[in-house]
């Protein structure tokens, strides 16, 4: 994959962030790079004080440095800050801050030389990935720790994941034929300064936000065709008149799912029902509004993802060197949060489906719990439990994170955004998430096939019959927890998405 700096897509960046792969950043971009490094050179030379170069760093900015000693600034630099603690980031999250750390620098705004664009572009090539652990990071000033564990493993100190295998950075590096980088002015500070952890968790949280959400509409849809739902609340008049864009691609989205349904057909006639509940008739306004917020969160990453975000900045038109506060994460801590918000809300509409699925009093003409012999056999009635106790998880994690602040580094830096781990959360939401979206598949799948002989729809027939390669029906009481968690792997696969395809559901942008 060839990337150009400045110009990243989402569809790159959740390829880098599925699975690895070879990239090469355009070389156009080196004379940039170049002469802003020239300008840092310079500066080192000359008798002005420029934070980060020759002076201190944060409340030690007014120590000046000696020029001899720039190098071991830098250096130490990197090693004082790698007090990153917890457990550690995926591989795949890790991959994306190496890739938005290079396409930052490549910008030609920072100061580094080629050769650190050229580390990361090898290391990423070769599938070093270095170990970040997760916490540490307020968000304001860069993600200093988790940055400086990345470069940590860049000069050959800290660990590296590298074929399966944590391994001593030095080692992993020179048994790939690389050299630990040797940092020169500016370049450690050029490394650690920046949102880019903070962006890569919120990217990640979004990419797999998308996909269950979108899964989400599947199962949603079948739940509405188990139940023998009215269709008429999907009607595209009904949405034109009140006019957001996501409410009408998911109405439009739910009649793509649904059509052709001879499940729906049976009862349009003599149903002595007026209206469905809120959770099966609301699912355009609810998932439309859903889908608007994250379509915002994508917007502001895809510009976070091309930014540049360290300090001070090198400015080659004028020659200076400035220092300003991009490295400050407040578009992420707002993004990552309306993500948090949605994760708690898809959920939140999910389980509802599934509790009323499952319930006699609600489910038309269902059996209790959905199995086939209630009483002897209590089918699903624990599965949506557990779909309520994640949903009740999610909605206690999604509370603003943005709005948090504390000083830090001796009150140099007293505003922070709390992006990283706002971002962070997000992980572990959409794992609930996932979970939630698989028991309604499961719930959903059962409780079309007990319409039998009269069918569903084509698209959502064959997500069953993708289910059922992994999943029998429930036909009496089993281990439940397995059927849950491979339902939950073609949840978070996209097998679900990619069983309906994408000509029928809606996309996150375009």
């Amino acid at each position: 994959m060839k990337i150009t700096a400045g110009q990243l897509t989402l569809k790159q960046l959740e390829s880098v962030y599925r699975k690895p792969g070879e990239l090469l950043i355009e070389r156009g971009c080196k004379a940039a790079v170049d002469r802003a490094a020239d300008i840092v050179r310079a500066a080192v030379q000359g008798d002005d004080a420029v934070y980060g170069i020759n002076t201190g760093f944060g409340k030690l900015a007014n120590t000046r440095i000696a020029v001899q000693q720039t190098t071991r600034l830098q250096r130490n630099l990197i090693l004082s800050h790698c007090c990153g603690v917890g457990p550690n980031l995926p591989d795949g999250v890790v991959r994306l801050v190496m890739l938005l750390k290079m396409a930052s620098l490549g910008r030609g705004a920072s100061g580094v030389g080629w050769q650190v664009i050229e580390q990361l572009e090898a290391m990423l090539n070769k599938d070093l990935i270095p170990v970040i652990p997760a916490k540490g990071s307020v968000g304001a000033s860069g993600d200093l720790a988790p940055l400086a564990h990345m470069t940590a493993a860049m000069i050959g100190e800290g660990q590296i994941n590298y074929q399966g295998q944590t391994r001593n950075a030095d080692m992993a590096l020179k048994k790939c034929g690389l050299r630990p980088l040797e940092l020169g002015p500016k370049e450690g500070l050029g490394m650690i300064n920046g949102t880019q952890v903070s962006t890569a968790l919120a990217l990640a949280g979004l990419f797999d936000t998308w996909r269950y959400c979108q899964s989400a509409l599947v199962t949603g849809a079948m739940s509405g065709d188990a139940m023998m739902a009215s269709t008429a609340p999907f009607r595209p008049e009904i949405h034109a008149l009140r006019g957001h864009r996501g409410q009408l691609d998911v109405a439009e989205s739910l009649r793509a799912l649904l059509h052709g349904s001879a499940i729906r057909e049976s009862h349009r006639e003599h149903d002595e029902r007026v209206q469905d509940p809120y959770c099966l008739r609301c699912q355009p306004q609810v998932m439309g509004a859903c889908v608007d917020q994250l379509r915002q969160v994508a917007n502001t990453l895809a510009i976070e993802a091309n930014a540049v975000t360290d300090n001070p900045l090198v400015i080659a038109d004028s020659n200076e060197i400035l220092s300003g506060g991009n490295f400050h994460a407040e578009p992420i801590a707002f993004a990552a949060d309306q993500c948090a918000l949605v994760i708690a809300e898809i959920g939140s509409i999910t389980e509802r489906r599934i509790a009323t699925v499952v319930d006699p009093a609600l489910n038309y003409g269902l059996p209790a719990f959905l199995s086939p012999q209630p009483g002897l056999n209590c089918g699903f009635m624990v599965a949506e439990v557990t779909a309520a106790a994640l949903m009740s998880e999610n909605k206690q994690t999604a509370a603003p994170c943005s709005i948090d602040s504390t000083p830090t580094s001796a009150n140099q830096e007293d505003h922070v955004s709390m992006a990283c781990h706002g971002a962070y959360r997000l992980m572990g939401m959409n794992r609930n998430l996932a979970n939630i979206v698989a028991i309604e598949l499961l719930t959903g799948s059962q409780g079309v096939q007990f319409r039998a002989p009269i069918k569903t729809s084509e698209p959502l027939q064959i997500v069953i019959a993708v289910l059922r390669n992994k999943v029998a029906r429930l036909d009496h009481d089993r281990f439940m927890a397995t059927d849950i968690n491979a339902a939950a792997r073609l949840v978070e696969g996209g097998e679900i998405v990619d069983a309906v395809g994408s000509d029928r559901l809606l996309q996150l942008i375009g």
